[in-house]
């Protein structure tokens, strides 16, 4: 984790690493075996360039993951020129975090949400809605950029863009696949296994390992920043009701809006859906319900005497 005052998070830590380690060994099996493959079709020549076409997703998924967030969400950045009360808080919170401030931005959307993206602290950008903005006290608005901040102070961020880059490299090789089978792809390997049925059955394994493992780990850092931004702010209520209010608001917004941000919507505070059990397997926010208990657990503790 990167140094700050936010709350360290063991258990975020040996997550984050056993699912990077996890992902990276499923990525460099769904590689060598398409490579394989791909040898058998073209040479070894062949299966390099595939092997540097899945390093190449990884790559580009580290370096362009604030971009791509960012145009998911619609979203501009802003100088303290333009938004002076936004930067001004963000400010303040860095201070009291000992951390470099990220970019600010905000996306022009009546959802009303908040994210942080970027490859490293460095190139981090912490982003609000329009309809955040509109719907929160700044109280509140205050909690939500603490649980904002501590995702980079914490590199989950970093850690969830990076380890996406398996199962989209699978869900690719997936498509290619099932495409191989009715164009050429009938070709068998020495087992007399038809070799887009190899590729498929491996990229699908790889994909539901993928989906798996970041949900478990997405669900686990929300609760971990929650818990880091409430113990910043000291102020815990403030972000219950901040959560409150924006999923009570989320139940108002049009589906075409929701639809609009819904690609970025893993990264935001709370998931853009409403109608929706948080309470399953592929769900990659916590429920309402865990998050408040957690914050009046905290809450409590912080009440206590001598708790300062």
């Amino acid at each position: 984790m990167a140094r700050s005052r936010f709350v360290g998070d063991a258990g975020l830590t040996a997550r984050m690493t056993t699912v990077m380690f996890l992902l990276g060994a499923a990525f460099v099996a769904l590689v060598v075996v398409v490579g394989a493959v791909a040898a058998s079709w073209g040479g070894y020549g062949f299966a390099l360039v595939v092997a540097m076409i899945g390093i190449g997703i990884a790559v580009y998924q580290w370096y362009s993951s604030d971009t791509v967030a960012m145009k998911a969400m619609r979203a501009r950045e802003v100088s303290p020129q333009q938004a002076p009360e936004l930067h001004q808080m963000i400010d303040r919170l860095c201070v009291l975090a000992d951390m470099p401030k990220p970019r600010v931005g905000i996306a022009d959307t009546a959802v009303p949400n908040a994210f942080a993206t970027g490859r490293s602290p460095d190139r981090a950008v912490v982003c609000v809605t329009t309809g955040i903005l509109q719907t929160l006290t700044a109280e509140e608005l205050e909690g939500v950029l603490a649980h904002e901040l501590s995702h980079v102070a914490h590199r989950d961020v970093l850690v969830m863009t990076v380890a996406s880059s398996a199962g989209i490299a699978a869900g690719m090789l997936t498509q290619g696949a099932q495409y191989g089978a009715f164009f050429g792809g009938g070709r068998r390997d020495n087992n007399g296994v038809p070799v887009w049925l190899a590729v498929l059955v491996v990229s699908l394994m790889v994909y539901a390992v993928s989906f798996v493992l970041l949900r478990l780990l997405s669900r686990y850092r929300e609760l971990s920043a929650d818990r880091a931004g409430a113990y910043l702010t000291m102020n815990p209520g403030a972000l219950a009701s901040a959560l409150q209010k924006i999923s009570g608001r989320m139940n108002t917004i049009p589906d075409r809006d929701l639809r609009q941000v819904s690609a970025a919507s893993a990264l935001c505070i709370a998931p853009s859906l409403r109608g929706v059990d948080l309470k399953t397997l592929t769900s990659t926010h916590p429920s309402l319900e865990q998050r408040l208990e957690q914050l009046a657990r905290i809450q409590a503790e912080l009440s206590r005497p001598g708790a300062h």
